[in-house]
């Protein structure tokens, strides 16, 4: 255990698996059958990575499409609809609606799967996971094969208190290399997958396997979901025109293994929490980024806190307060107050508020959050600083913090 180096890997994925293994695609990989083959194989190969070499340039380029662009810009061009493109609306009269809402959303412009766990192994050693799971359309098209609009994203992200192993994966839509099944459910990319045996996510088995690292873990919830918002409906700004739909499974349980660097793999347990998002512009106009909280607090209630900046307006702060008996509490603006409290430079140059101050006033909650590691910077095509956090005050809390746009 330590002997294990940080591992840093960014794969523009084709459909790779092991050799007669069935890839999610559900082609069977052969053994050569001659050289006639041999060559057709290395030029399917050659093309496949030409084409995703192509898609990884253009999202990158979507990403810093102009040198003019500020730092705190450069999360935004994917996330904000351009006027020639028509999407679904995100509208404040439509609730989100379970199980129905566990499918994918390909109408909207934007779809993203966090899940964030917290969990120890036999010695007493702590990790913190997180995998991502990103649905973007490139334009309001229903075509299917290679002339799908869909674009999918995976990040995965293993710490402990000194190492850190995170690789991210990119696909096409409509070839099979990525997506979503209802029954069973099912959402994959490449050999990396969520599944059940229901047409919903839990129990849910995270199969994650790289040359570098893999995790085996089954999630279950021991608590309600909670629709964020009014009825899954969330206002991202008063006074602007950005809304989200989304709920989050916060209440799970956790087990299963961890392989890390050609070690043995050795069995972990925790907690876990599950949110789901999606819909079109989720920034506006003039947008720079979030920073988003979620704890486990200790007396037993969860809490996620969202700020939301912008160039020209005041940021606006909102979350959800919730307790396993399935009392939940909508909180916005006026009931949060957050305060950047210690702004530290990364080696990449980057200055980040990494310690902060986060009051309920109403629901009696004082937190200062503490990083468990600074050096959590993920420099995948969506840059963003994201890992474990801890919090302290009037409770002890663990967590995760996501900051974006800097």
């Amino acid at each position: 255990m330590k002997n294990r180096k940080d591992s840093d890997t960014t794969k523009h994925s084709s459909q790779t698996t092991h050799s007669g293994q069935k890839s999610d695609s559900g082609e069977l990989r052969v053994q050569d059958l001659g050289r006639h083959h041999h060559s057709s194989r290395i030029i399917t190969a050659s093309v496949m990575l030409f084409v995703m070499i192509l898609l990884a340039c253009g999202v990158y380029f979507s990403f810093f499409d102009s040198s003019n662009e500020t730092k705190a810009s450069n999360v935004s061009p994917l996330f904000h609809s351009e006027e020639r493109k028509v999407y679904d609306p995100v509208l404040p009269d439509k609730a989100v609606k379970l199980p129905a809402d566990f499918q994918l959303h390909p109408d909207f412009q934007h779809e993203w799967w966090h899940y964030f766990a917290s969990v120890v192994d036999a010695e007493g050693q702590e990790y913190g996971i997180q995998w991502s799971y990103f649905r973007v359309a490139t334009d309001e098209r229903e075509t299917s094969g290679w002339q799908s609009p869909q674009l999918y994203i995976a990040n995965v992200v293993i710490s402990s208190g000194t190492k850190t192993w995170k690789e991210q994966r990119l696909a096409r839509g409509g070839i099979g290399q990525a997506g979503m099944r209802n029954r069973p459910f099912r959402i994959w990319l490449d050999n990396w997958s969520w599944r059940s045996l229901s047409s919903t996510p839990f129990p849910g088995l995270l199969d994650v396997q790289s040359d570098e690292f893999g995790m085996v873990l089954t999630s279950k919830t021991i608590g309600p979901y909670v629709l964020n918002g009014d009825k899954g409906y969330q206002i991202k700004h008063d006074l602007l025109p950005i809304a989200s739909y989304s709920f989050s499974a916060p209440f799970l349980s956790v087990q299963g293994q961890l392989r890390l660097e050609g070690q043995p793999a050795f069995t972990v347990k925790g907690k876990a929490w599950l949110n789901k998002e999606w819909g079109s512009a989720l920034l506006a106009e003039g947008r720079r980024g979030w920073d988003w909280f979620v704890f486990d607090l200790d007396d037993g209630r969860t809490l996620s806190v969202t700020q939301s900046r912008h160039d020209q307006q005041l940021p606006y702060t909102y979350g959800t307060l919730a307790d396993r008996s399935g009392k939940v509490i909508s909180l916005s603006d006026s009931d949060i107050s957050i305060t950047p409290l210690n702004t530290s430079t990364l080696p990449n140059g980057r200055r980040l508020p990494l310690q902060w101050s986060i009051e309920v006033p109403e629901s009696n909650i004082k937190l200062m959050t503490k990083v468990v590691r600074r050096d959590m910077w993920l420099p995948f095509v969506i840059p963003y600083w994201e890992g474990p956090v801890s919090a302290s005050g009037s409770h002890e809390a663990k967590g995760f913090m996501q900051l974006t746009g800097y």
